[in-house]
């Protein structure tokens, strides 16, 4: 069986949707005549698995900040910043221009660069007994390709660059123009010593292509694994259900609390019968909008939870919900959660939003729908309470054949593929 390296930091079971890309990539690539080894930092528990894992201890500049600031490495800055809770909210973004700021010089390239020595020790130590036949990276963080273009150059392995998030293209690119200027050529240079580049998007995969011209750019999107967890009985209440983090200034239920308080107001169903479920961490400026719509008995934040259990949270839902990032720039971006929807096989509500790649996936896998306006949103879950009354369960329409091609199995095919030709070439 051939080998590959793959360098990553995100890796299960470290708790971030960017581990499930790589995790589904190395439990699959053995289908397809690939042995992975993975380099990533010191994970938070051993993995109960056959893989080859190479752990690199170490520490990213911020935690390494905190503890010298006397502050908790497990929270944010902003979470210890001292305001009260009850105004973070409208605070928020002043207290990121400046951390985005003071980041923007001290975290160059990125805020993971001491990893760069330990992880290049501990692969020459690796390599000096064992042969590797092609190198993965995949970022961010970025250092992941710093690390592989350098073993690229010392060792002529072929690489290829999988890139999660695009680099300086990236719309949400928080730092100056200056640092830009300067990490753009950090970014042709380290990227052109890449045999392929892989994104998430073809609308990425474009983008990238205007600035890498003569690069072979690949689209692989990410992906579900079918056997992550049994499917529970669905929850006898009319439940709409968003799992993971909400994003001030980005993200908005305002569409959906509107909707929903109309309705009730309508008396269109029994407000007793609805909950919606947010699983994730406790948002006060979202607090605010639900008391707004006096909406208290209906929508709950029940704070963090395990991924197990937010898997089974998606599983029994009724709806599963999906708040679109409000910018014309994020046509070409799937969310994770998505594919973790998919998985869950149960009709997808996305709410806000341009209509874009979200949008055309819903369509084609008939998962679920993109709705921007009240009027249809309010119509949309109206049917949706009406068919539940009658038969305690709102009918999931998604075609199997079509979400398959969006499985974590499907997606390591499609690196194999690329693998394949690269070393051809």
């Amino acid at each position: 069986m051939k080998k590959i390296l793959i360098i990553t930091d995100f890796f299960p079971p470290r708790p971030a949707i960017a581990s499930n890309r790589l995790g589904g990539l190395a439990k699959y690539l053995p289908k397809f005549g690939w042995e992975p080894t993975i380099l990533t930092a010191s994970l938070p528990e051993r993995l109960d698995s056959q893989l080859k894992i190479i752990h690199t201890p170490y520490q990213n500049l911020f935690d390494m900040i905190k503890k010298r600031l006397y502050l908790n490495p497990e929270k944010s800055f902003i979470e210890q910043t001292g305001i009260s809770r009850a105004i973070r909210g409208e605070k928020t973004s002043f207290i990121l221009n400046i951390i985005n700021f003071i980041k923007g010089i001290i975290a160059y390239p990125d805020q993971y660069k001491y990893w760069y020595s330990p992880a290049i020790k501990a692969i020459s130590e690796f390599l000096a007994s064992e042969k590797i036949d092609i190198l993965l990276s995949s970022s961010s963080p970025i250092i992941s390709h710093i690390i592989a273009k350098d073993l690229k150059i010392k060792h002529n392995i072929p690489w290829v660059a999988d890139l999660r998030d695009l680099w300086t293209q990236n719309h949400n690119y928080n730092y100056g123009f200056i640092r830009k200027w300067f990490e753009r050529k950090l970014e042709i240079k380290t990227l052109s010593h890449a045999n392929a580049l892989v994104t998430v998007s073809k609308p990425w995969a474009e983008k990238l292509s205007s600035l890498h011209e003569e690069k072979l750019i690949y689209t692989i999107t990410n992906g579900f694994d079918s056997k992550d967890t049994k499917k529970p009985p669905l929850t006898k209440e009319f439940t709409i259900t968003y799992t993971g983090r909400l994003y001030y200034g980005k993200q908005d239920p305002y569409l959906l609390f509107k909707a929903i308080r109309n309705l009730i107001n309508a008396q269109i169903f029994n407000s007793n019968t609805l909950k919606v479920r947010f699983f994730g961490p406790f948002e006060y400026w979202l607090e605010k909008k639900i008391k707004k719509f006096g909406l208290e008995k209906i929508v709950i934040q029940h704070g963090m939870v395990t991924r197990e259990i937010s898997l089974v949270k998606q599983r029994e839902s009724q709806i599963l919900l999906l708040l679109n990032w409000n910018d014309s720039r994020e046509r070409g971006v799937y969310t994770g959660k998505i594919f973790e929807y998919l998985g869950a096989k149960r009709p997808i509500l996305a709410i806000g939003g341009t209509k874009g790649v979200v949008s055309e996936l819903l369509e084609e896998t008939m998962a679920g729908i993109h709705v921007s306006s009240l009027s249809y949103l309010k119509k949309i879950v109206a049917n949706w309470v009406t068919e539940h009354k009658k038969t305690r369960e709102v009918i999931y329409k998604g075609r199997n054949d079509k979400i398959q091609k969006y499985s974590h199995r499907e997606m390591a095919r499609k690196f194999a593929q690329v693998i394949e030709e690269v070393i051809k070439k």
